[in-house]
């Protein structure tokens, strides 16, 4: 099955799906107590039609977050968010019938959301660095648009370590077998 993946982490990457990554901290970036509240019925961060307009831009997401010139250390969640546009073609090939999947590996934990939707078989994250792939559509239209945000948490929970970052951010584009 022919392959074609596009780094999203990189400029080029970015400007073949009309996409920049934003981040913010928090659970619910800006609120009090770190956006942590009783029993909360989720971040709306994951939702396609959230307002990020106010967050930072994010040029690499694979260094450690910082805000305010900080590392985020201990105790902590960043978001990241991208809205991204199905290009025409894709390595020089329609993407109209294919799979799209996202790919990435958060340090430490994480969550995948597509278009406001978290695969909870295959986007939540397990542990420490382990590599998540999930789907993002199937036979994909040119100009179509998707929102992927990852919640990434520190951890272990109970005594974090080190900051948060996200290795890589790659969408594949899989042709099926009988595809010219």
């Amino acid at each position: 099955m022919p392959r074609f993946p596009i780094d999203i982490n990189s400029a080029d990457g970015q400007a073949a799906v009309k996409g920049q990554w934003k981040y913010a901290e928090g659970y619910v970036p800006g609120e009090a107590n770190y956006g942590l509240a009783n029993r909360s019925a989720g971040s709306a961060c994951r939702l396609p039609d959230y307002d990020d307009s106010s967050w930072e831009v994010c040029g690499d997401t694979s260094a450690w977050a910082r805000f305010g010139g900080d590392y985020v250390t201990g105790f902590s969640f960043v978001w990241y968010r991208m809205t991204i546009t199905i290009p025409e073609t894709v390595g020089g090939r329609d993407p109209s019938r294919t799979r799209m999947m996202f790919e990435t590996c958060v340090d430490d934990y994480g969550e995948i959301w597509v278009n406001g939707e978290c695969n909870r078989e295959r986007g939540t994250f397990e542990g420490f660095n382990r590599p998540q792939r999930v789907e993002v559509a199937n036979n994909p239209n040119p100009g179509d648009q998707h929102t992927i945000a990852i919640l990434a948490a520190n951890g272990p929970m109970g005594a974090p370590g080190g900051g948060v970052f996200v290795r890589y951010t790659n969408l594949s584009f899989e042709w099926r077998d009988d595809d010219p």
